[in-house]
């Protein structure tokens, strides 16, 4: 009977940080979302129910939710493998309303993020080496299958169960609106910048692209204490580069005369674009043994010329996201550095049209769906 008692008293309604914890068992699994049924993308609500809060696990109240460009290929399923119904989501920030008994990292009432990963093996050299990113059997936060059969559903919902593992905590001073695209946009920059040696101080970097990616990009080389160069198909976005974000210089990449003044001048190049686009003339602007780093996805196959490669020596590497470990060092520098996103923030009903808009590269530079507040009277 006491047990019983103790396990009823566990459950009882509390508030920490202003969250209501749930009351029931019942009320932990039911969970609420907003799902695409087809290829029209069109997300509706959606119930469905996560899994019982494990003794490795980490229950959160998910406040909000960016929305990354991915998410609308997958929505449209223009990767072709779109499991539906499909709740988008990675990049994820809340709070703690339940951990496991082997939890020791998170208390309930911790803000906490979630990005793109919610599983990996453990056990293969890519995890050993804190890369869970290039493990062959991560599973993505949604649309991705579990070891026992589940499919994931991410974070356009109200609530997410994951292994305490892929769990970051927040520093307390980012807004967490903010921060939320720094667990996908974040890390995904980050990551090659570090990894790659392309985060030391007085480095030249350039960044292609001036979008949720890119303009993290450049608040992290700036923080780095790099000379940051913005390059880009737009010249009206010079004054936000380099006025709003702090950018050094600015290339519009259709200026031959710009381009050909810069060559040979930059130590690596953050490539974020997604559409198709030449790569020689940015091959031709990093010094020798420079490094254009691709982590931008193209539709379709690029052109490349082998020769600016052999005779400058020069590198063209790609970089997945990040691991575990490289995110919670992100998103800590981030809090030291004061670095968020610059974001548009939505309610839930908006969704839709945020997608119409984001197919259209009409944000600056990131939704970010307020859950906490919206999700609930959605449509």
């Amino acid at each position: 009977m006491a047990e019983v008692e103790k396990k009823e008293s566990s459950l009882m309604a509390v508030t920490q940080n202003g969250v209501k914890v749930a009351t029931t068992e019942e009320d932990r699994r039911k969970a609420f979302g907003l799902a695409a049924r087809d290829n029209s993308g069109v997300l509706s609500p959606f119930h469905f129910s996560r899994r019982e809060n494990g003794e490795d696990d980490v229950t959160i109240k998910i406040l909000y939710c960016g929305i990354c460009h991915s998410d609308l290929h997958q929505l449209k399923n223009e990767w072709k493998n779109t499991i539906y119904p499909c709740v988008p989501g990675h990049e994820i920030v809340g709070v703690v309303t339940e951990v496991g008994s082997k939890v020791a990292m998170f208390k309930i009432g911790d803000k906490a993020g979630v990005g793109c990963l919610v599983g990996s093996c453990h056990s293969c050299e890519s995890c050993n080496q804190n890369e869970e990113n290039y493990c062959s059997k991560f599973v993505l936060t949604y649309n991705s299958v579990c070891a026992d059969g589940a499919i994931t559903y991410g974070g356009y919902s109200d609530k997410i169960v994951v292994d305490q593992h892929f769990v970051v905590k927040l520093p307390e001073n980012l807004a967490m609106d903010k921060a939320a695209p720094l667990l996908c946009a974040g890390i995904t920059v980050y990551s090659p910048m570090k990894n790659l040696q392309l985060n030391e101080p007085g480095k030249h970097l350039g960044v292609v692209g001036l979008g949720g990616l890119g303009h993290v990009a450049v608040k992290f080389g700036k923080a780095f204490g790099m000379k940051v160069t913005v390059i880009s198909t737009s010249v009206k976005k010079r004054e936000e580069a380099i006025d709003r974000l702090g950018a050094d210089e600015f290339l519009v990449s259709s200026d031959p005369l710009q381009m050909q003044a810069a060559m040979g001048t930059m130590d690596g190049i953050i490539d974020t674009v997604s559409a198709k686009h030449d790569l020689v003339p940015l091959i031709a602007l990093l010094k020798t043994k420079g490094r254009l780093v691709m982590i931008g996805v193209p539709e379709h196959p690029l052109e490349l010329s082998v020769g600016p490669l052999v005779f400058g020596g020069k590198t063209i590497t790609g970089s997945l996201i990040g691991g575990i470990k490289d995110t919670q060092e992100m998103i800590d520098f981030a809090g030291k550095h004061n670095i968020t996103a610059n974001i548009e923030l939505i309610s839930a009903d908006y969704v839709n049209k945020a997608m119409e808009r984001l197919a259209k590269a009409d944000v600056r530079y990131r939704f970010v769906i307020d859950i906490g507040n919206t999700l609930n009277g959605a449509f």
